[in-house]
């Protein structure tokens, strides 16, 4: 994946990362930190922090993660939608979804499941440039991905395995080893993305 030193795109209201800004600021203030010492202890500058708060910038995935960690979090804490009350009817608009992106935007990780979920069950929509590539590092044990092309001629990789997809071709395909998605095409491409977290049983090993 080529490297820019485009490290943020501007957002726009349709695509804001959902509750982040809020959810740093609240983080920060919870902890008594001010905007300088988040920003030395995530390494980002203050004036990214204080766009990010204020909702005026769409962060790319590695700065999330700065965040996150800085404030000793999971990703899903500062991405989560308000946990409704009561029975669960819960409408996200596409235009709103969460979304997250590359340094050179080549690829969105639309986050379509409800963030209480992330490490249990996960769905994504992958967006993806001509000719960009989505990389993974291993997840845990047992974990695999169901992915179905949506658009465009799609490469997966798992491990030292290798398949072509075509719109509505899908794979199921483990993802504790490394892996990843590309575009094998000239135009925009998309796929659906299913992660299942496959728990051990008191029976396995």
């Amino acid at each position: 994946m080529s490297k820019s030193n485009k490290q943020i795109r501007k957002a726009s209201p349709a695509h804001r990362p959902c509750r982040l800004g809020a959810s740093v600021k609240a983080l920060r203030k919870d902890r008594r930190l001010t905007l300088e010492q988040l920003s030395a202890m995530a390494g980002v500058s203050k004036a990214m922090l204080s766009q990010i708060e204020l909702l005026k910038v769409n962060p790319t995935v590695g700065l999330v993660w700065k965040i996150a960690h800085a404030l000793d979090v999971p990703l899903n804490e500062l991405l989560a939608p308000e946990k409704p009350d009561g029975a669960i009817f819960e409408h996200t608009p596409e235009k709103v979804s969460p979304r997250l992106t590359d340094q050179d935007s080549s690829y969105t990780i639309q986050i379509i499941s409800s963030l209480e979920m992330l490490e249990d069950l996960e769905l994504y929509l992958i967006h993806l440039q001509p000719q960009a590539i989505l990389e993974s590092s291993p997840h845990m044990p047992r974990t695999e991905e169901i992915a179905t092309a949506l658009s465009g001629k799609i490469e997966i990789c798992a491990g030292d395995q290798k398949e072509v997809l075509r719109p509505y071709d899908s794979l199921r395909y483990n993802v504790d080893q490394s892996h990843s998605i590309r575009n094998l095409g000239n135009k925009p491409a998309r796929v659906y993305l299913v992660v299942h977290y496959r728990k051990a049983t008191p029976y396995q090993d």
